[in-house]
């Protein structure tokens, strides 16, 4: 499962990835202190964001594959 980020007027950033061993992998200067993803089953992903501010205004996607 892939979590994505895209602000207003930006990209699509990778937030983090994670496999249904509950590994997550956060890329450069996201972390699991802000953006907290449960992964209960390979089917199933929650990312919670916390201590919301307006720069977390953005669209959030989450993308699943199966290699």
């Amino acid at each position: 499962m892939f979590w994505y980020q895209q602000p207003p007027k930006s990209g699509l950033k990778l937030i983090a990835s994670s496999t249904s061993w509950k590994d997550n992998t956060y890329e450069d200067g996201y972390s699991e202190a802000k953006f907290e993803i449960s992964r209960e089953s390979k089917n199933y992903s929650l990312m919670t964001i916390k201590n919301l501010t307006p720069k977390d205004e953005a669209t959030y996607f989450c993308a699943a594959s199966n290699h």
